[in-house]
């Protein structure tokens, strides 16, 4: 990954929008998004294939594991994979927490956000072609469970998503860390699961829940798996920036200048 430019703010402008830089960097994001969604949501559809849900609390224990599993080592795979050319985002509320942050320009944020929504898409359509037409169940919330709680799950998670992308990989001070932060990122995934899947099925990931959602067209409380990511990751940007990375020096002009291309 590439080192971060120091904390400021742009809109970005023609350069970047068209730079070769941010072209492969938005391709990364289409790409490893598509990995990490293809085979955490396939991981649900093999379940349900193999496993019929019979309602039996140790199966459904064991089904949790194993999507919490499976999600984590996808999600590491897919940000190992594009680490080094996008900064492994993979989710957009990660892009938002660093947008909020000042560590990416609204345009590459925007880039990413439209790269990791189709990403989520083109592999909730494949899933459906290849196992003989099966929904793709999106995220609900279990029997019992309001929407305002659902959202508070949804905040917690990712806010500690978004904590340990910046811990791992954005802090300067963060040494060797950078180099387990594709794992430590993926672990932190797959215990929130461990978590909030029984309650609210825990997206921590607006494209995560909204590709399955549309192919399956399933709506229902979608709105929770949009609100409560980007708060978290909101939150988690803004409270490890200003709060945990030191006071980062700088020349005053370059506040209001468009963020590089070649910074990221």
């Amino acid at each position: 990954m590439r080192p971060h430019p120091v904390r400021r703010y742009g809109f970005g402008d023609v350069h970047e929008a068209s730079h070769p830089d941010s072209i492969r960097a938005t391709l990364a994001e289409f790409l490893s998004t598509f990995i990490f969604v293809f085979a955490g949501q396939g991981s649900i559809l093999a379940l349900n294939k193999i496993y019929p849900d019979t309602g039996d609390t140790a199966e459904t224990a064991s089904r949790w594991i194993v999507i919490a599993l499976a999600h984590g080592l996808a999600l590491f795979a897919a940000i190992s994979a594009s680490f080094n050319v996008s900064g492994g985002h993979v989710n957009p509320a990660v892009t938002f927490g660093t947008l909020l942050g000042g560590r990416i320009s609204l345009i590459r944020a925007i880039y990413y956000w439209v790269a990791q929504v189709l990403g989520a898409i083109v592999a909730s359509l494949l899933l459906r072609l290849v196992t003989h037409g099966m929904r793709t169940g999106g995220f609900i919330l279990a029997s019992r469970e309001d929407e305002w709680r659902a959202l508070i799950f949804e905040v917690v998670m990712t806010f500690g998503l978004v904590y340990t992308v910046y811990a791992t990989s954005i802090d300067p001070k963060r040494g060797n860390l950078g180099i387990i932060a594709p794992l430590a990122t993926g672990f932190i995934f797959g215990a929130n699961i461990l978590v909030g899947g029984p309650f609210e099925g825990a997206a921590m990931n607006p494209a995560l829940a909204f590709g399955p959602a549309l192919v399956g067209w399933r709506w229902r409380h979608h709105w929770v798996y949009w609100v409560g990511p980007l708060l978290g990751g909101g939150i988690a940007g803004l409270i490890y920036e200003f709060m945990v990375i030191p006071t980062e020096s700088s020349p005053t002009h370059t506040h209001h200048q468009p963020l590089a291309p070649e910074d990221y």
